[in-house]
């Protein structure tokens, strides 16, 4: 199939040579990056599942796991974002750490491995009472892995505490925080990103979050948000910032592209990319980024569908069961309004699209093979 792409007369020199590099496994610069985005789709698939297989071979990982999202009360106004709300608007919640241990509590017997918190930045809560809430969640349920907080509410409630950095995050891990998702990233691009989120934390606080993170032993994930106002540049140099960190640290887990959704919110007038350029998106993420070792579809944002097709185009996670505890892509306008899929329906799509099943941890340690 790979040799079959040289003579099917859809590459210019340029891409032949840069298919060249794909398939020795050489890095690709920047403007070669770029390139890919004039790829045919089909061939980018080809090619993005052969890198695929040389990492994960035929198998794709989900996990057991469940959101708490304490408030979406937020200081912050993302034009891109149909989930935050100001105190006492219509549509907030902040619930109380009572609210959320409850919730905790109704997991107590299951085999959930995960927990994933993120919210809004509220402005009266700081890393003490989040580290609080951690603490007595792994009180009712000590195995848990928690998955907490944005680089942006980190930033918030670190700076809220008087804390440094470093402070702030080792006080974190002593509370009980496990790894750090990837939401905030945005899009790197200075223009940009204050075009879409002028007010939240720069894309180099962002990076210098992660970073720290990982020297301490925290892992993290990494997102590009995309399909607003960026163009194929600028996602390349995004992808190109998170390969340099990942060279020095290697501690992201996993990389997940976040598709921008246009419901309920100020940048709607955009609209949304296409199917085509979604799965682009993905086999130019699992063929740029080298030495990421997963590339994620986050299905409650795609779709259970879009999601089963992306695993032909680089794709080998597709996250977990969720069980109905999110709600920032369904106020978006995500397909899925209740997000929830049963583990027999997370391995019956996998199966569906001809790979095998894998149950993992949040660090890709293999629970079980189906």
């Amino acid at each position: 199939m790979i040799q079959e792409i040289f003579s099917s007369g859809q590459l210019t020199d340029l891409q032949k040579k840069i298919t060249n590099k794909i398939i020795q496994q050489e890095r690709l610069a920047s403007e070669e990056g770029i390139e890919l985005f004039n790829f045919n789709i089909g061939i980018l698939g080809i090619l993005a599942s052969y890198l695929n297989n040389k990492k994960n071979q035929d198998k794709v990982f989900f996990n057991k796991n469940f959101h708490i999202e304490p408030t979406n009360i937020c200081v912050y106004d993302c034009v891109f974002c149909s989930y935050h709300r100001k105190i006492n608007q219509e549509g907030s919640w902040e619930y109380s750490i009572n609210d959320i241990l409850e919730k905790a509590e109704s997991y107590k017997n299951s085999d959930i491995t995960e927990v994933h918190i993120v919210g809004g930045v509220h402005p009266n809560r700081d890393l003490h009472y989040y580290g609080e809430m951690i603490r007595k969640i792994k009180e009712i349920l000590p195995n848990i892995h928690v998955k907490a907080f944005t680089a942006v509410e980190l930033d918030f409630m670190i700076k809220k505490a008087h804390l440094n950095l470093e402070e702030g995050l080792l006080k974190l891990k002593e509370y009980g925080l496990d790894s750090i998702p990837g939401g905030g990233a945005e899009i790197f691009e200075p223009e940009i990103r204050k075009q879409v989120c002028h007010e939240k934390s720069t894309a180099e606080q962002w990076l210098t979050i992660h970073e720290t993170a990982h020297k301490i032993g925290l892992p993290s994930n990494a997102t590009i948000l995309y399909g607003h106002l960026e163009n194929n540049r600028h996602r390349i140099e995004h992808l190109d910032k998170l390969r340099d960190l990942q060279d020095r640290t290697n501690g992201f887990n996993t990389f997940i592209p976040l598709k921008f959704k246009k419901a309920n919110n100020p940048l709607s007038y955009v609209g949304e990319v296409n199917i085509l350029e979604d799965l682009k998106m993905f086999a130019i993420s699992r063929i740029y980024l080298d030495n990421f070792d997963h590339i994620k579809a986050y299905w409650p944002m795609l779709g259970k569908d879009v999601s089963q097709i992306s695993l032909s185009f680089g794709v080998d996670d597709i996250d977990g069961t969720i069980d109905d505890s999110t709600k920032i892509y369904s106020m978006a306008g995500a397909k899925d309004q209740k997000p929830t899929m049963t583990t027999k329906e997370l391995i019956e799509l996998i199966k569906t699209a001809g790979k095998k099943p894998v149950e993992r941890d949040t660090v890709y340690n293999t629970i079980r093979e189906y």
